[in-house]
């Protein structure tokens, strides 16, 4: 066979026989992902922008054939809701702010001791006590929800502030992500080193793990903020005063409402978009603070 042949029959250089399909079709393989993510976002996002365009109809353009166009009502809407029983939608937003904000802090500052106690000490039913907490965080709440009433209920505390703060503070998933996350980023030596200084066990928390851990606890924080901002059943069951309804509660009697006065849906989904406000600037915010708190670990480091 002449030479010439040998170099025809060669395979070119840098591929190998069967293979000459394979760059396309592994990128054809990798756009299956992006495109998986791209369909979850459309259909997580489109039911908040259908919000965001329909509190700026009235209720004529809302009635009507709906377009994802902007209508001219949002003016109208915001002072219909503002006015509606004097101003009882901030009443709710004050106290979804004082349910979240207030319950989220203690949850979390109750998280990050459990957690760091957890990860740091050796103690006799240490491993049955995460194992039960393990299990809290696959209990679903709606569980939950009619013994905290019936426990309360002998307390006395039903139809109050602390009947729906009290629920909050210990938050299973809370403890959980701390301990995770002490037992990564709080090394043992430097808990050792601070005790054979002679700190006390609360001031090595306080002053060596905890800002090691902070973090986490960002993470904590918003979890358990947004998980009490959006929290229903829970002040459904323990509240009856409308006075103290957080925004979920509230806005459903509103919406309950609406079906002998269609007005009042305009109204509702004018609120459920100011609703989601406060937990967009919490995250554009918290988020800012964790990508330096993740940057500074990284440089200690």
């Amino acid at each position: 066979m002449s030479s010439l042949a040998v170099r025809k029959a060669a395979p070119a250089a840098g591929t190998t026989p069967g293979t000459a399909q394979g760059p396309p079709l592994r990128r054809r393989i990798a756009l299956i992902p992006t495109i998986t993510l791209l369909l979850g976002a459309v259909y997580t996002l489109l039911p908040v922008a259908w919000v965001v365009i329909a509190s700026t109809k009235s209720g004529s353009e809302l009635f009507s054939t709906f377009t994802f166009l902007p209508g001219s009502g949002f003016a109208d809407n915001l002072k219909d809701l503002n006015a509606y029983r004097d101003g009882i939608y901030w009443k709710w937003m004050g106290n979804s702010a004082l349910y979240a904000g207030l319950g989220a802090v203690v949850s979390t500052g109750v998280s990050a001791f459990s957690g760091y106690a957890l990860a740091t000490y050796r103690f006799k039913g240490r491993e049955a006590f995460f194992n039960v907490l393990l299990a809290g965080v696959l209990m679903p709440p709606v569980i939950l929800a009619i013994p905290q009433y019936l426990l309360l209920a002998k307390a006395n505390l039903t139809d109050s502030y602390l009947s729906v703060l009290l629920p909050q503070i210990l938050s299973p998933y809370g403890v959980y992500l701390s301990r995770i996350y002490a037992a990564a980023a709080v090394p043992s030596d430097v808990v050792e080193a601070g005790r054979m200084d002679g700190a006390s066990e609360w001031r090595i928390f306080t002053r060596i793990a905890l800002p090691m851990m902070i973090p986490g606890m960002v993470t904590v924080f918003l979890f358990q903020f947004v998980a009490v901002w959006n929290n229903f059943l829970l002040p459904y069951i323990m509240l009856s005063d409308d006075e103290k309804f957080p925004l979920t509660v509230g806005l459903y009697t509103l919406l309950e409402q609406g079906a002998n006065t269609p007005a009042l849906y305009t109204l509702v989904i004018t609120g459920a978009f100011l609703a989601v406000l406060p937990l967009i600037a919490l995250f554009l915010v918290i988020q800012r603070f964790w990508s330096l708190d993740l940057l500074s670990g990284a440089v200690k480091s």
